[in-house]
Protein backbone atom coordinates (compact mmCIF):
# COMPACT_ATOMS: atom_id res chain seq x y z
CA UNK A 1 0.00 0.00 0.00
CA UNK A 2 1.33 3.40 -1.00
CA UNK A 3 1.65 6.27 1.45
CA UNK A 4 -1.20 8.10 -0.25
CA UNK A 5 -3.49 5.08 0.08
CA UNK A 6 -2.51 4.60 3.72
CA UNK A 7 -3.15 8.27 4.47
CA UNK A 8 -6.54 8.02 2.75
CA UNK A 9 -7.47 4.96 4.80
CA UNK A 10 -6.51 6.71 8.04
CA UNK A 11 -8.56 9.75 7.01
CA UNK A 12 -11.60 7.53 6.40
CA UNK A 13 -11.19 5.87 9.80
CA UNK A 14 -10.92 9.25 11.50
CA UNK A 15 -14.08 10.59 9.84
CA UNK A 16 -16.10 7.36 10.13
CA UNK A 17 -17.55 7.93 13.65
CA UNK A 18 -19.08 11.19 12.45
CA UNK A 19 -20.39 9.76 9.17
CA UNK A 20 -23.31 7.88 10.69
CA UNK A 21 -21.51 4.78 12.01
CA UNK A 22 -23.34 3.29 14.98
CA UNK A 23 -22.06 1.61 18.14
CA UNK A 24 -21.75 -1.88 16.64
CA UNK A 25 -19.42 -1.06 13.70
CA UNK A 26 -17.35 1.22 15.96
CA UNK A 27 -17.06 -1.55 18.56
CA UNK A 28 -16.03 -4.03 15.84
CA UNK A 29 -13.38 -1.69 14.51
CA UNK A 30 -12.21 -0.92 18.05
CA UNK A 31 -11.56 -4.61 18.73
CA UNK A 32 -9.87 -4.93 15.33
CA UNK A 33 -7.53 -2.05 16.21
CA UNK A 34 -6.73 -3.69 19.54
CA UNK A 35 -5.89 -7.07 18.01
CA UNK A 36 -3.86 -5.41 15.27
CA UNK A 37 -1.88 -3.65 18.00
CA UNK A 38 -1.27 -6.93 19.83
CA UNK A 39 -0.23 -8.73 16.64
CA UNK A 40 2.17 -6.02 15.46
CA UNK A 41 3.64 -5.60 18.95
CA UNK A 42 4.17 -9.35 19.29
CA UNK A 43 5.73 -9.51 15.85
CA UNK A 44 8.56 -7.18 16.88
CA UNK A 45 10.01 -9.90 19.11
CA UNK A 46 8.26 -13.00 17.76
CA UNK A 47 8.47 -12.34 14.03
CA UNK A 48 11.48 -10.11 13.45
CA UNK A 49 13.70 -11.77 16.07
CA UNK A 50 12.15 -15.25 15.90
CA UNK A 51 11.54 -15.54 19.66
CA UNK A 52 8.11 -17.15 19.95
CA UNK A 53 6.49 -15.59 23.02
CA UNK A 54 3.29 -16.80 24.68
CA UNK A 55 3.56 -14.37 27.58
CA UNK A 56 2.21 -11.16 26.06
CA UNK A 57 -1.01 -11.55 28.01
CA UNK A 58 1.07 -10.64 31.08
CA UNK A 59 2.08 -7.31 29.51
CA UNK A 60 -1.50 -6.67 28.42
CA UNK A 61 -2.85 -7.39 31.89
CA UNK A 62 -0.21 -5.32 33.68
CA UNK A 63 -1.04 -2.33 31.50
CA UNK A 64 -4.74 -2.73 32.29
CA UNK A 65 -4.20 -3.11 36.02
CA UNK A 66 -1.86 -0.10 36.12
CA UNK A 67 -4.48 2.23 34.64
CA UNK A 68 -7.27 0.62 36.63
CA UNK A 69 -5.37 1.09 39.89
CA UNK A 70 -4.64 4.75 39.09
CA UNK A 71 -8.32 5.38 38.33
CA UNK A 72 -9.72 3.60 41.39
CA UNK A 73 -7.19 4.90 43.93
CA UNK A 74 -6.10 8.23 42.42
CA UNK A 75 -9.02 9.23 40.21
CA UNK A 76 -6.84 9.55 37.08
CA UNK A 77 -8.45 8.79 33.73
CA UNK A 78 -6.93 5.88 31.78
CA UNK A 79 -7.15 8.06 28.66
CA UNK A 80 -4.33 10.05 30.31
CA UNK A 81 -2.54 7.24 32.16
CA UNK A 82 -2.51 4.59 29.42
CA UNK A 83 1.18 5.42 28.72
CA UNK A 84 1.85 4.56 32.38
CA UNK A 85 0.43 1.11 31.68
CA UNK A 86 2.84 0.79 28.79
CA UNK A 87 5.75 1.84 31.01
CA UNK A 88 4.79 -0.68 33.70
CA UNK A 89 4.66 -3.48 31.14
CA UNK A 90 7.98 -2.37 29.62
CA UNK A 91 9.69 -2.27 33.03
CA UNK A 92 8.42 -5.76 33.82
CA UNK A 93 9.73 -6.97 30.43
CA UNK A 94 13.12 -5.40 31.18
CA UNK A 95 13.31 -7.21 34.53
CA UNK A 96 12.09 -10.58 33.31
CA UNK A 97 13.47 -10.41 29.78
CA UNK A 98 17.18 -10.88 30.39
CA UNK A 99 16.95 -14.34 32.01
CA UNK A 100 14.16 -15.43 29.63
CA UNK A 101 16.02 -14.35 26.50
CA UNK A 102 18.95 -16.57 27.44
CA UNK A 103 16.69 -19.41 26.32
CA UNK A 104 15.80 -20.18 22.72
CA UNK A 105 13.22 -22.03 20.69
CA UNK A 106 10.53 -23.98 22.54
CA UNK A 107 12.23 -23.32 25.90
CA UNK A 108 11.65 -19.58 25.53
CA UNK A 109 8.03 -20.16 24.45
CA UNK A 110 7.29 -22.37 27.46
CA UNK A 111 8.98 -20.03 29.94
CA UNK A 112 7.07 -16.99 28.67
CA UNK A 113 3.79 -18.90 28.92
CA UNK A 114 4.59 -19.93 32.50
CA UNK A 115 5.60 -16.34 33.28
CA UNK A 116 2.20 -15.07 32.14
CA UNK A 117 0.42 -17.66 34.28
CA UNK A 118 2.61 -16.76 37.26
CA UNK A 119 1.79 -13.04 36.98
CA UNK A 120 -1.91 -13.90 36.89
CA UNK A 121 -1.54 -16.01 40.04
CA UNK A 122 0.27 -13.19 41.85
CA UNK A 123 -2.37 -10.58 40.96
CA UNK A 124 -5.10 -12.97 42.15
CA UNK A 125 -3.57 -12.73 45.62
CA UNK A 126 -2.94 -8.97 45.84
CA UNK A 127 -5.63 -7.29 48.00
CA UNK A 128 -4.80 -3.77 46.74
CA UNK A 129 -5.32 -4.99 43.16
CA UNK A 130 -8.76 -6.41 43.96
CA UNK A 131 -7.46 -9.98 44.30
CA UNK A 132 -10.06 -12.51 43.13
CA UNK A 133 -12.83 -9.89 43.21
CA UNK A 134 -11.26 -7.68 40.55
CA UNK A 135 -11.55 -3.92 40.22
CA UNK A 136 -14.59 -1.89 39.19
CA UNK A 137 -13.95 1.36 37.35
CA UNK A 138 -16.33 4.28 36.92
CA UNK A 139 -16.89 5.27 33.31
CA UNK A 140 -17.27 8.95 32.36
CA UNK A 141 -20.88 10.23 32.33
CA UNK A 142 -21.16 10.18 28.55
CA UNK A 143 -23.83 8.91 26.22
CA UNK A 144 -23.11 5.36 24.91
CA UNK A 145 -22.28 6.56 21.39
CA UNK A 146 -19.98 9.33 22.68
CA UNK A 147 -18.16 6.83 24.92
CA UNK A 148 -17.79 4.41 22.04
CA UNK A 149 -16.32 7.15 19.87
CA UNK A 150 -13.80 8.05 22.59
CA UNK A 151 -12.59 4.45 22.96
CA UNK A 152 -12.55 4.05 19.17
CA UNK A 153 -10.23 7.03 18.73
CA UNK A 154 -8.03 5.99 21.65
CA UNK A 155 -7.46 2.49 20.26
CA UNK A 156 -7.07 3.82 16.71
CA UNK A 157 -4.30 6.13 17.94
CA UNK A 158 -2.56 3.25 19.72
CA UNK A 159 -2.84 1.06 16.61
CA UNK A 160 -1.30 3.79 14.44
CA UNK A 161 1.57 4.34 16.89
CA UNK A 162 2.19 0.59 17.01
CA UNK A 163 2.12 0.27 13.22
CA UNK A 164 4.59 3.14 12.81
CA UNK A 165 6.86 1.62 15.46
CA UNK A 166 6.75 -1.78 13.75
CA UNK A 167 7.51 -0.19 10.39
CA UNK A 168 10.41 1.82 11.82
CA UNK A 169 11.91 -1.28 13.40
CA UNK A 170 11.49 -3.44 10.29
CA UNK A 171 12.96 -0.91 7.87
CA UNK A 172 15.74 0.34 10.15
CA UNK A 173 19.05 -1.05 11.36
CA UNK A 174 17.32 -2.71 14.28
CA UNK A 175 15.24 -4.77 11.87
CA UNK A 176 18.35 -5.91 10.00
CA UNK A 177 19.94 -7.00 13.27
CA UNK A 178 16.81 -8.82 14.45
CA UNK A 179 16.55 -10.61 11.11
CA UNK A 180 20.15 -11.77 11.46
CA UNK A 181 19.34 -13.05 14.95
CA UNK A 182 16.31 -14.91 13.64
CA UNK A 183 18.30 -16.61 10.88
CA UNK A 184 21.35 -17.58 12.98
CA UNK A 185 21.98 -15.87 16.31
CA UNK A 186 25.45 -17.34 16.85
CA UNK A 187 26.60 -16.27 13.40
CA UNK A 188 25.11 -12.82 13.94
CA UNK A 189 27.04 -12.39 17.18
CA UNK A 190 30.24 -13.53 15.51
CA UNK A 191 30.04 -10.64 13.02
CA UNK A 192 29.37 -8.04 15.70
CA UNK A 193 25.56 -7.91 15.96
CA UNK A 194 24.68 -6.88 19.57
CA UNK A 195 22.18 -9.69 19.98
CA UNK A 196 21.44 -9.21 23.69
CA UNK A 197 20.80 -5.48 23.37
CA UNK A 198 18.64 -5.87 20.27
CA UNK A 199 16.56 -8.67 21.77
CA UNK A 200 16.02 -6.72 24.98
CA UNK A 201 15.06 -3.58 23.06
CA UNK A 202 12.60 -5.54 20.92
CA UNK A 203 11.00 -7.21 23.93
CA UNK A 204 10.71 -3.95 25.90
CA UNK A 205 9.17 -2.11 22.94
CA UNK A 206 6.80 -5.01 22.26
CA UNK A 207 5.71 -5.15 25.91
CA UNK A 208 5.23 -1.40 26.18
CA UNK A 209 2.94 -1.25 23.15
CA UNK A 210 0.97 -4.25 24.43
CA UNK A 211 0.56 -2.66 27.87
CA UNK A 212 -0.62 0.56 26.25
CA UNK A 213 -3.48 -1.31 24.55
CA UNK A 214 -4.28 -3.12 27.78
CA UNK A 215 -4.64 0.19 29.60
CA UNK A 216 -7.44 1.36 27.30
CA UNK A 217 -9.10 -2.06 27.06
CA UNK A 218 -9.41 -2.27 30.83
CA UNK A 219 -11.22 1.06 30.98
CA UNK A 220 -13.57 0.01 28.20
CA UNK A 221 -14.52 -3.13 30.15
CA UNK A 222 -15.03 -0.98 33.30
CA UNK A 223 -14.23 -4.12 35.29
CA UNK A 224 -10.95 -5.98 35.31
CA UNK A 225 -10.20 -9.43 36.59
CA UNK A 226 -7.11 -11.65 36.19
CA UNK A 227 -9.15 -14.33 34.43
CA UNK A 228 -9.56 -12.25 31.27
CA UNK A 229 -6.85 -9.60 31.62
CA UNK A 230 -4.14 -12.30 31.76
CA UNK A 231 -5.94 -14.77 29.50
CA UNK A 232 -3.53 -17.02 27.58
CA UNK A 233 -6.01 -16.84 24.69
CA UNK A 234 -4.84 -13.26 24.01
CA UNK A 235 -1.25 -14.40 23.58
CA UNK A 236 -2.27 -17.24 21.28
CA UNK A 237 -4.43 -14.94 19.14
CA UNK A 238 -1.59 -12.45 18.73
CA UNK A 239 0.70 -15.26 17.56
CA UNK A 240 -1.86 -16.68 15.13
CA UNK A 241 -2.68 -13.28 13.63
CA UNK A 242 0.97 -12.49 13.02
CA UNK A 243 1.63 -15.92 11.50
CA UNK A 244 -1.48 -15.72 9.32
CA UNK A 245 -0.69 -12.27 7.96
CA UNK A 246 3.06 -12.82 7.57
CA UNK A 247 5.50 -12.28 10.40
CA UNK A 248 8.44 -11.14 8.28
CA UNK A 249 6.80 -7.82 7.42
CA UNK A 250 5.44 -5.03 9.58
CA UNK A 251 2.08 -4.93 7.74
CA UNK A 252 1.45 -8.68 7.72
CA UNK A 253 0.16 -8.86 11.32
CA UNK A 254 -2.28 -6.02 10.58
CA UNK A 255 -3.72 -8.00 7.67
CA UNK A 256 -3.89 -11.11 9.86
CA UNK A 257 -5.71 -9.25 12.63
CA UNK A 258 -8.27 -7.79 10.22
CA UNK A 259 -8.95 -11.17 8.59
CA UNK A 260 -9.17 -13.05 11.88
CA UNK A 261 -11.41 -10.51 13.57
CA UNK A 262 -13.84 -10.07 10.67
CA UNK A 263 -14.10 -13.78 9.86
CA UNK A 264 -14.55 -14.63 13.54
CA UNK A 265 -17.33 -12.04 13.87
CA UNK A 266 -19.06 -13.27 10.72
CA UNK A 267 -18.96 -16.91 11.80
CA UNK A 268 -20.13 -16.06 15.31
CA UNK A 269 -23.16 -14.20 13.96
CA UNK A 270 -24.01 -16.86 11.36
CA UNK A 271 -23.38 -20.20 13.11
CA UNK A 272 -22.96 -19.42 16.81
CA UNK A 273 -19.96 -18.98 19.08
CA UNK A 274 -18.93 -22.60 19.72
CA UNK A 275 -19.34 -23.81 16.14
CA UNK A 276 -17.63 -20.66 14.88
CA UNK A 277 -14.55 -21.35 17.02
CA UNK A 278 -14.26 -24.89 15.68
CA UNK A 279 -14.67 -23.85 12.04
CA UNK A 280 -12.41 -20.85 12.47
CA UNK A 281 -9.69 -22.86 14.22
CA UNK A 282 -9.65 -25.53 11.50
CA UNK A 283 -9.62 -22.93 8.74
CA UNK A 284 -6.85 -20.97 10.38
CA UNK A 285 -4.70 -24.08 10.85
CA UNK A 286 -5.25 -25.02 7.21
CA UNK A 287 -4.22 -21.57 5.96
CA UNK A 288 -1.07 -21.56 8.10
CA UNK A 289 -0.08 -25.03 6.83
CA UNK A 290 -0.70 -24.15 3.18
CA UNK A 291 0.79 -20.63 3.43
CA UNK A 292 3.67 -20.89 5.93
CA UNK A 293 4.92 -17.41 5.02
CA UNK A 294 1.50 -15.85 5.61
CA UNK A 295 -1.12 -14.16 3.49
CA UNK A 296 0.71 -10.92 2.68
CA UNK A 297 3.76 -12.46 0.93
CA UNK A 298 1.39 -14.73 -1.04
CA UNK A 299 -0.73 -11.77 -2.15
CA UNK A 300 2.39 -9.85 -3.15
CA UNK A 301 3.59 -12.78 -5.27
CA UNK A 302 0.20 -12.99 -6.96
CA UNK A 303 0.34 -9.27 -7.66
CA UNK A 304 3.76 -9.57 -9.30
CA UNK A 305 2.57 -12.48 -11.46
CA UNK A 306 -0.59 -10.71 -12.60
CA UNK A 307 -0.41 -9.76 -16.31
CA UNK A 308 0.03 -6.09 -16.92
CA UNK A 309 -1.85 -4.23 -19.66
CA UNK A 310 0.28 -3.56 -22.71
CA UNK A 311 1.83 -0.15 -22.93
CA UNK A 312 0.22 2.26 -25.35
CA UNK A 313 2.04 2.41 -28.67
CA UNK A 314 2.63 6.01 -29.71
CA UNK A 315 1.02 6.94 -32.95
CA UNK A 316 3.40 7.26 -35.88
CA UNK A 317 4.32 10.76 -36.82
CA UNK A 318 3.24 11.43 -40.39
CA UNK A 319 5.70 13.64 -42.18
CA UNK A 320 4.48 15.77 -45.09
Amino acid sequence: MSRAAAAGLVAVLVVLPWAGAGEYPLALLYSTFMYATLAVAWNIIGGFAGYLSFGHAAFFGLGGYATGFLLVHAGLSPFLTAPVGGVVAAVFAALAGYPCLRLRGPYFAVVTMILGLAVRAVVLNLPWAGAAEGLWMTLPPWEPLAARRAFYYAMLGIALVTALAGRAVRLGKMGVGLEAIREDEDAAQSIGVPAVRLKMSALILSAGLTGLAGGIYAYDRSYIHPDFMFDLHLSVLAVLMALLGGRQSWAGPILGAVVVRLVDELLTVRVGTEAARIIFGLGLALVIVLLPDGLLPHLMRLRRRAPRPPAAVPAAVVRP
